[in-house]
């Protein structure tokens, strides 16, 4: 039987491998340090910034429905109109005939009880109008309101409905947009202490702003409690939240 011997590698070639070796070698301690630097860039914390502020409404639309019924159409048009004219009258008194107010007449309708249904022991004619006061005194509007019983007392008919809400006046805050700057900037403020704090108790640093989102603005009620609407209140609460993650330093 004959035995084949293998040459015996180089010197030349033999350092050539080492080399390789320690260059393999080498990329997979890279490689391994740079998935390590990944997941430690990937340390981040989000955290919330709260801004609000107390805004008074500039803006006031209060309905007026007025109702006259009878069995003789021009006599229930007669007691409309004179109800009409006390109103005007009730808000001439309060102040509201001024340049800052307007007072529209909306919504004239007129109903033949026999010929529609549900109006049973009921005069024949229905009359209904609606006079609609848009005032930026809102603090007039909020006092009249308060004086609607004078006129009841005075003979006026006053209705309720769903056209206009609940029949109160409806208290409108426009000047949200100048708020925002202002109270974005200190909702971000507000965030990022939440965030230095939370790197602080992480024996950790802050490495910058990841990724921002502003919310939504709300207009909430001052007096938060069961039956108050904000649309209902002169006085309201503006509300944002802000979230805001930052990344962490090792």
């Amino acid at each position: 039987m004959t035995t084949v011997a293998r040459p015996a590698l180089s010197t030349p070639l033999l350092l050539g491998a080492l080399v390789l070796a320690v260059g393999v070698a080498g990329a997979g301690a890279l490689i391994g340090t740079g998935f390590a630097r990944m997941r430690t860039a990937d340390r981040t914390v989000s955290v919330k910034g709260v801004a609000e502020r107390e805004a008074k409404a500039d803006l006031a639309i209060w309905p007026l429905r007025l109702v006259a019924t009878d069995d003789d159409l021009g006599r229930a048009n007669a007691a409309l109109e004179r109800n009409v004219q006390q109103v005007r009258a009730f808000l001439r008194e309060s102040g509201l005939d001024s340049t800052a107010s307007e007072i529209t007449v909306q919504e004239f309708r007129v109903e033949d009880a026999r010929t529609v249904g549900g109006y049973a022991n009921t005069a024949r004619y229905i009359i209904r109008q609606t006079l609609v006061v848009r005032s930026a005194d809102v603090d007039k509007v909020q006092a009249a309101s308060q004086r609607v019983p004078e006129l009841v007392r005075n003979g006026v008919v006053l209705s309720s409905g769903q056209e206009y809400g609940g029949g109160g006046p409806t208290f409108v805050f426009t000047g949200l947009n100048a708020l925002k700057p202002a109270m974005i900037a200190e909702a971000t403020a507000r965030a990022r202490e939440g965030a230095e704090q939370f790197a602080r108790d992480a024996k950790s640093g802050l490495s910058g702003i990841r990724t921002a989102s502003q919310g939504v603005f709300e207009i909430l009620p001052r007096d938060q409690a069961a039956g108050i609407t904000e649309e209902s209140q002169v006085r309201k609460r503006v509300r944002v939240v802000t979230t805001v993650v930052y990344g962490l330093d090792d």
